[in-house]
Parts: C-alpha cells; sequence; structure tokens
C-alpha cells in the first residue's frame, strides 16, 4: 500500500492538535512524532515535565542524529491502516528529509499563529507540557526554533494561519486536507 504522508509543522499552541482532530474526523490516521518523546521519557521512567521532555528531545536528537525522531515514525506510518495518514510535530528539514526518503508522496502544512496567540492557548491547555509563564514559553519556543522548526515552517507547501476562531480553522484545516483524499 502506497502511503500519501501530510506532515504538519508548526510552534507549539499553533492549532497542530485541531489539524488533528480534523483529519481523523475525515477517516485518516495521525502520528504524533511528540508521543515519540513522551514514550522515551516514560521508557526512562521521567515525568513528562516541560524540563524532562525538552532535554529528551535534544538528547536523543544529539545521540541518535537530527531526523532520528522522524525514522522512529515512519514503522507507525506504514503501519496505519489508511492510504492518507497525518504526521503531526515536524520540527526540522532533516525529519522532512526523512520523510520525503520513504514516502514519495509527501506534502507539508504549516500552522501559523502569533506568539501572544499561542502563548494564552497553551496557558489554558495545561497540559503537563505546558509553559507556566511567559518566560518558560519563550524558552520553549527558543529551544524549538534551535532544533529546526523555523526553517520547515518555512519550506511548507501549504501554510494555514490560525488566529480566530477554532470553527474557521476547523473548516479551513478540512478544506485543505479533503484535497489529499480525493
Amino acid at each position: 500500500m502506497r502511503k500519501r504522508v501530510i506532515g504538519i509543522v508548526g510552534m507549539p499552541g499553533s492549532g497542530k492538535g485541531i489539524v488533528d482532530e480534523v483529519a481523523r474526523d475525515l477517516g485518516i490516521s495521525v502520528v504524533i512524532m511528540g508521543d515519540v518523546i513522551r514514550e522515551e521519557a516514560s521508557e526512562r521512567g521521567l515525568e513528562p515535565t516541560p524540563e524532562n521532555l525538552g532535554k529528551i528531545m535534544l538528547d536523543i536528537r544529539r545521540e541518535g542524529g537530527p531526523a532520528v525522531v522522524a525514522r522512529r515514525c515512519v514503522p507507525k506510518i506504514q503501519g496505519s491502516p489508511t492510504d492518507v495518514v497525518v504526521v503531526e510535530g515536524i520540527r526540522s528539514l532533516d525529519e522532512v528529509e526523512e520523510f520525503k526518503k520513504n514516502f514519495h508522496d509527501f506534502t507539508l502544512i504549516s500552522v501559523i499563529a502569533s506568539p501572544e496567540t499561542r502563548f494564552q492557548r497553551l496557558y489554558r491547555r495545561k497540559r503537563t507540557d505546558d509553559p507556566s509563564g511567559w518566560r518558560d514559553f519563550l524558552r520553549r519556543d527558543l529551544r524549538e526554533l534551535k532544533v529546526g522548526v523555523g526553517s520547515a515552517i518555512a519550506m511548507a507547501d501549504y501554510a494555514i494561519i490560525n488566529e480566530g476562531a477554532a470553527n474557521l480553522f476547523k473548516r479551513k484545516v478540512r478544506d485543505v486536507l479533503k484535497r489529499f483524499t480525493q
């Protein structure tokens, strides 16, 4: 079975999770790259705090190379039950290249939102790895940029702005994803 893979890149809080939700509603499988980091934290017996997850994200890339997380996702994508798969949480052009090497039908979509909007979303969401304040938020953004997320955002095939109401963003995402399922 030949997979059509749609990569999703965006800064924390940009709305990648909503893309996942819409994809699932359309019957598209979703692989979340951050789950690789959370699985690694669990294997190491570490709590999924922002500090631990950030350190693990950098450590495994240092140990296994910049595309290690993408390589760990390839079997998950190959084993997914659908022809179209969304892979959420791309962080670098190295990861993009790894996916393109393994899946010739690969498209990258960036999700864009302003820092203030993203901070408010993360602060309200309160996931264990979300920032507790503005300083933590900036530190996380800088760590993500250091890994290369900004370059991947800049090189995306499509960009979807997420500054308004959630239902409008969902409609935009649905329209874009439907192009890949037809």
